[in-house]
């Protein structure tokens, strides 16, 4: 029996021995790693656990980090040291983030919430109304999106769905109130067709740019929205056509490309981009 017991001991698999009950046993929740595992499926996994970088404040970086360790020693020696080969010869450069390294408490109990569907009492420095706003959360997703972390789910002081970002989350406590998610609440439809995550009201713009031949095939490798169209011209330079809801997000998409971006359509965008780079000029026209 513990020939047996060394055996597991060996493979990686945790024991545990009650005292009381004068018996081994395996801790709840874990399971065995798979015996299948090619090298190509354990690049992808490490290609993955690596994409944030070195970054234990991150939520989930470090779990990851962790299985990524345990599924590299369950691999056959021949697999790992191939592995390990590949592993050396590839870099990712890590995606710029916000720092939750403050935060995780506020994360942790953020998915307890939505595990156990309980709403949250919430205080949070507020970007639109300029404040420290106080409200009862009803949480229904958690999402990952341009740097930083999202909560989202109904607000009990704007009566609707909000989007809240854990790094401007001051404190936060679970309720005993339960809440059911809607079956009517769907992310995708939330999100339309947003340039990132926030949705504007009214109809849909259908948005023309023209991109000079400096950045036109860098925009043209890139798949920026999911209603893109993409045309290059003689000239080297590209039109850009795409069906937005909302022109704020992609107006500074735009201006981050400087004189090499034109909006052909809608006047209103085109008007937004202008005076935008009319504040600019006066900017730097000051004298410092």
């Amino acid at each position: 029996m513990f020939r047996d017991l060394e055996a597991l001991r060996a493979a990686g698999v945790p024991l545990e021995f009650d005292v009381q009950a004068q018996r081994y046993s395996i801790p709840r929740g874990y399971f065995g790693p798979p015996t299948d595992m090619t090298v190509d499926e354990a690049l992808a996994i490490w290609a993955l656990a690596n994409s944030v970088g070195n970054r234990p404040q991150l939520p989930l970086y470090e779990a990851a980090h962790t299985a990524l360790a345990k599924l590299e020693r369950s691999l056959p020696p021949p697999v790992r040291h191939k592995f390990r080969k590949i592993a050396r010869s590839i870099r990712l450069l890590p995606q710029k983030v916000g720092s939750l390294a403050v935060k995780s408490t506020i994360y942790q109990s953020l998915v307890e919430a939505i595990e156990k569907r309980r709403s949250v009492e919430m205080e949070y420095a507020s970007l639109t109304e300029w404040e420290r706003i106080t409200t009862k959360l009803r949480p229904y997703q958690l999402m990952f999106c341009q740097h930083s972390w999202y909560v989202i789910g109904r607000s009990s002081l704007h009566r609707e769905i909000r989007n809240f970002n854990l790094a401007r989350i001051e404190s936060l406590k679970l309720s005993n109130e339960r809440f059911s998610v809607p079956k009517s609440f769907d992310m995708e439809q939330r999100l339309g067709n947003a340039w990132n995550m926030i949705p504007e009201p009214g109809r849909d713009s259908h948005v023309v740019i023209k991109f000079g031949s400096l950045v036109a095939r860098n925009v043209a490798e890139v798949n920026w929205h999911k209603t893109q169209r993409t045309r290059l011209l003689p000239d080297g330079s590209l039109v850009y056509q795409a069906t937005v809801s909302g022109l704020n997000e992609i107006a500074w998409w735009i201006l981050g490309y400087g004189d090499q971006a034109e909006v052909l359509r809608p006047a209103k965008l085109r008007r937004l981009i202008a005076q935008r780079v009319r504040n600019m000029a006066a900017m730097y026209g000051r004298e410092g």
